[in-house]
């Protein structure tokens, strides 16, 4: 739940003494060796601050104590709190604090408190910084040109990392913290003047409406609880690590989600078809991109009905085209055709879970034990056809050249299902499971956007940007279907 409910919260007391012993009971003190408070005296008046060690700068900390210890008793006497605000902490990230539950927050996040003896308000210096990686390009969105920082852990380097490439003043970042226990930082990003109101008001809903006592897997877990489609095996937002990836899509209209802690920015809402996008197509002349995105769409359809397709036409040979009779089995094995894909698929799916707890030394070496030795003798043993092995690696390439994980996963189950209707009950069952796989993308929506969209309901001029990476001049309006302020590009 969000931090901004009707909760009673209780006062800071003048007596300093009284709030260092419910601070130190509740945030462990004693228990924790890295929760730190120190009882100090400046100006004559008694402190006590608070910080976890691991996240206070230790320099700018140092400087403030520094400067504090000069000062003479009397000094701050009067007006504490605006003589410190005002003219002893020369910091620029300086806020009040009035409440013991926004105190007890305001440690757990990072920053110096401090608790002053007869004021009802405490201060917090925002001098924190946390363990971090440096900006790296993401495994899975690498292009050959282009730039090669991404997002990281730390949510504000993420919005920085945004800002520095839409320096728009309509550029929103709104706060959200969510998780009665974990307290997780968030953030809503949009642009004023373009994002719709209704999506923007939307997702602020969902999001302070989350009821939960954390979000340990971050936005994963955020995507559950907002879209709640959890029997869909498709992705109803995209992710993405590259800031020149989120920029494009702020610029459409879209709203993104960022949570601390992980490197994925949320881009909402999403079609099916932004999935199969890659910034590569971009980073190339239009008519390479083209050619790429074709391609790219070429092996998306193969690598959910090359598979089911074939079995259909061997289980029916009558059905399979003279010049295509050289992919039918010359031979009955013990184990029929469509048992021999499926437990290649089960393979594929184990193949690719042990590549992920492989060290990366090791990972080549994998690959090749399963390409060379299991594939080949299983051929040679008669457990598999050779025509099978064949369809099933082409299969498997195409899921592997699908851009987006989530949708290469959901790709997989799909071709899962289509199989087995096709193995039960023939062309028939391969049929029925197309027209329902086709149905459920219909009637899928994101944030009430169509799934299917540009084909249903249908635009003809998206659909065109859809298939083909169309030069920049040629996007002079940005996407229809999320309604934006804003409707022209140039």
């Amino acid at each position: 739940m969000s931090d901004q409910g009707t909760e009673q919260k209780r006062p800071i007391s003048p007596d300093l003494r009284a709030s260092i012993s419910v601070l130190n009971e509740e945030l462990g003190v004693k228990k924790s060796f890295d929760m730190i408070c120190r009882e100090l005296n400046y100006g004559g008046r008694n402190f006590a601050l608070y910080f976890i060690d691991g996240f206070a700068k230790d320099d700018i900390m140092n400087r403030i104590m520094e400067h504090l210890s000069r000062l003479p008793d009397g000094a701050l006497s009067a007006n504490t709190l605006r003589q410190l605000l005002e003219r002893e902490i020369g910091y620029l990230e300086v806020e009040e604090i009035d409440n013991l539950d926004e105190v007890k927050t305001a440690i757990l996040s990072g920053p110096l408190v401090f608790v002053i003896e007869g004021e009802t308000k405490a201060v917090a210096i925002d001098a924190r910084t946390y363990p971090a990686r440096g900006p790296e390009e993401p495994d899975l969105e690498r292009v050959v040109r282009g730039s090669r920082d991404g997002f990281t852990e730390t949510l504000i380097f993420n919005t920085a990392l945004t800002r520095r490439r839409v320096r728009d003043d309509g550029l929103r970042m709104e706060y959200i913290r969510v998780g009665k226990r974990s307290k997780t930082d968030m953030c809503i990003s949009y642009i004023e003047g373009i994002a719709n109101p209704d999506l923007i008001v939307t997702m602020r809903e969902k999001l302070q409406g989350i009821d939960i006592d954390g979000l340990p897997m971050a936005e994963k877990t955020v995507e559950e609880l907002v879209f709640e489609r959890n029997w869909n095996p498709y992705p109803m937002v995209r992710y993405t690590e590259r800031p020149d990836v989120a920029a494009v899509h702020l610029l459409e209209g879209h709203v993104l989600v960022y949570v601390d802690t992980s490197p994925s920015v949320m881009i909402t809402p999403t079609t099916f078809f932004h999935h199969v996008q890659h910034a590569e197509e971009f980073r190339q002349k239009p008519i390479i991109g083209a050619y790429v995105r074709l391609l790219r769409l070429l092996a998306i359809l193969v690598s959910i009905f090359l598979a089911p397709f074939w079995l259909a036409q061997v289980s029916n040979p009558a059905l399979m085209p003279d010049v295509f009779e050289f992919m039918v089995p010359d031979k009955q094995l013990a184990l029929p055709i469509v048992w021999q894909l499926l437990a290649a698929e089960f393979g594929l799916g184990i193949l690719r879970m042990a590549a992920v707890h492989t060290p990366a030394p090791l990972g080549a070496a994998l690959g090749l034990v399963a390409a060379m030795m299991i594939g080949s003798v299983a051929v040679d043993v008669g457990v598999f056809t050779n025509e099978a092995v064949l369809i099933t690696s082409i299969a498997a390439i195409g899921t592997f050249a699908t851009p987006s994980y989530e949708l290469s996963l959901a790709n997989q189950l799909v071709r899962l299902g289509l199989l087995v209707a096709t193995g039960l009950f023939g062309i028939f069952g391969l049929v029925i499971g197309v027209l329902f796989w086709l149905v459920m993308l219909v009637r899928t929506k994101s944030l009430h956007t169509p799934y299917f969209w540009p084909i249903l309901p249908f635009n003809g001029t998206a659909l065109l940007h859809v298939l083909l990476r169309s030069p920049v001049e040629w996007n002079t309006r940005r996407p229809k279907i999320l309604h934006p302020v804003d409707k022209k590009r140039r």
